[in-house]
């Protein structure tokens, strides 16, 4: 198991898991801010799934998780490498179903003080769309603090690409000075 906190648990996805991810990529809500579309069956397990075993390989501490409650799985939570040894990233992906029970700050949350108290770094970003206003949400619950907006180019932008991408991010310090809390 790499974290539990009061009502999850995140461990590693095996290779038998294309069907987790398929299902909760299969959602079109779920997928709106990030690619548009489901995600096909042969790219989960083509692509997205070797992905994910190979960032375990590469960076044993990290990775994309799967996230269990009581009643099985919900999604996954994510703690990335960056440029930046010192940095990584977060986000999650969750089902539907789970929306609204506060399971993304509660899983987020326990990824930025995993990040500060037991892999040693300095600074914990999230980025998204500046439209999806429940992970804005999120990110702020979580300790996150707006850091600017930004634009990207995409050959095929989503709805709200014009208002372009926003990074929130929370350093050490301001951690532990009780932004966690």
């Amino acid at each position: 198991m790499y974290l539990t906190t009061e009502r999850l648990r995140l461990g590693r996805f095996g290779p038998d898991d294309a069907g987790l991810l398929s299902e909760l990529d299969s959602d079109p809500e779920v997928m709106r801010f990030l690619t548009g579309q489901v995600t096909p069956r042969d790219e989960v397990e083509g692509v997205v799934l070797p992905e994910i075993l190979k960032v375990y390989a590469e960076h044993p501490r990290l990775g994309t998780f799967k996230a269990e409650d009581a009643d099985g799985f919900v999604g996954w939570f994510g703690i990335q490498p960056t440029a930046d040894p010192r940095t990584v990233g977060v986000g999650y992906r969750l089902k539907r179903t789970v929306w609204g029970k506060g399971y993304a700050t509660e899983g987020t949350r326990a990824l930025i003080a995993h990040a500060f108290t037991e892999l040693g770094m300095e600074r914990v970003e999230a980025d998204t769309m500046a439209v999806n206003h429940r992970s804005r949400a999120v990110m702020r619950r979580s300790g996150l603090r707006f850091e600017r907006v930004y634009h990207e180019h995409f050959d095929d932008p989503l709805p709200g690409t014009e208002f372009g991408e926003v990074l929130y991010a929370v350093d050490r310090a301001t951690w532990e000075a009780g932004a966690h809390e």
